[in-house]
């Protein structure tokens, strides 16, 4: 009857993850811990080996596999903000002024929100991208490519689509030419609470908070995430953008946010005065690794670094959907890629 036993307890702890809303990790941390008692007890009796093998069969079909980066017991990650259209200019030298520079050239869908949610749709979380895209060209093909990562996506559709321009250089390092678009347009009243429905975690990307209408918006959405019992993050995007959008002003809109998480790399903590009170602080370091809410931990090492384009979204992802080790794993997986998304 053991494995019978273990079938329920699996199931219980299932069904408790989905109701307390705990991460897919730390639910696949308490199944395997339940497996693990259940073996060392059968160990004891005399059952036979079919029911041990499967027994073993249903844990490792609930049980994580970080191998591969995926997850059976899904979580909906809500990502609001930006899908623009990336134009990433991979150049194979310095630029020559006046002349032609050889590069590698890639049209691919980003922006902070977008990535975050194409990343945890491709680490087995539901992923929903909220936001104002575009009805040109631009916008429909950004759209397509986004619902072949396998997220939803839901939002007013109207005017010009974002556009950026991200050039990297031969070492991986990049910087980029950003048009918002319409993305900035979005209003409170565009909201449909139906959006947040299910909803276990909100992030709040912060190109979503520099300026008005979308900065209500913002506001908006944390309230109906709130309301459907979810954590909020935010990601506080791009150290010039705050500084050009006033770091105090960004500072006290975040603070009345009251965000479960913060993510933010060196230059950015630093304008806003962080590490903020009661909030878990993520600082990314870039190719030194992350400081996980004070818990320092190193990069992981790749051949080649290709494109950091996105790889703190990735690891904003991981984090999410599995704590520090997937958020490492994520990032170092997108730096070895051209582009932002998987």
């Amino acid at each position: 009857m053991l494995p019978f036993a273990l079938f329920l307890e699996q199931l219980e702890v299932a069904g408790r993850a989905l109701e307390r809303r705990e991460t897919a990790r730390a639910s696949a941390t308490a199944l395997r811990s339940a497996a693990t008692a259940h073996r060392g007890e059968r160990s004891r009796c005399t059952d036979d080996a079919s029911e041990h093998e499967r027994a073993e069969s249903f844990s490792t079909f609930l049980a994580l596999h970080v191998s591969d980066l995926t997850i059976h017991l899904t979580m909906l990650i809500c990502c609001l903000g930006d899908l623009t259209l990336d134009v990433v200019v991979r150049l194979a030298g310095p630029i020559a002024v006046g002349g032609d520079t050889d590069a590698e050239i890639v049209l691919a869908p980003g922006g902070q929100a977008a990535n975050v949610a194409a990343w945890a749709a491709s680490l087995g979380a539901s992923a929903r991208f909220i936001g104002r895209t575009g009805d040109d060209d631009a916008g429909s093909i950004a759209r397509a490519r986004l619902r072949e990562r396998g997220v939803d996506i839901v939002g007013p559709v109207d005017g010009s689509n974002g556009l950026i321009c991200s050039l990297v250089s031969p070492d991986g390092a990049r910087s980029m030419a950003a048009d918002r678009g319409t993305a900035v347009g979005l209003q409170r009243d565009d909201l449909d609470p139906a959006w947040f429905g299910g909803c276990d975690h909100l992030f709040v990307s912060g190109y979503a908070l520099m300026r008005e209408p979308v900065r209500s918006a913002a506001r908006r959405g944390a309230e109906l995430a709130r309301g459907q019992g979810a954590r909020v993050s935010v990601d506080l995007a791009s150290w010039s953008a705050i500084r050009d959008s006033g770091g105090d002003a960004l500072r006290e809109l975040v603070l009345e946010l009251e965000p479960d998480i913060v993510f933010a790399n060196e230059d950015e903590e630093r304008i806003v005065q962080g590490p903020f009170p009661d909030v878990t602080w993520i600082l990314k370091r870039g190719a030194k690794g992350c400081s996980f809410d004070g818990d320092e931990r190193a990069a992981l090492p790749v051949g080649r670094v290709v494109d950091s384009t996105g790889a703190g979204d990735a690891l904003a992802a991981g984090f999410i959907v599995g704590g520090p080790e997937l958020a490492l794993e994520a990032a170092s997986r997108c730096v070895q890629r051209l582009g932002a998304m998987p």
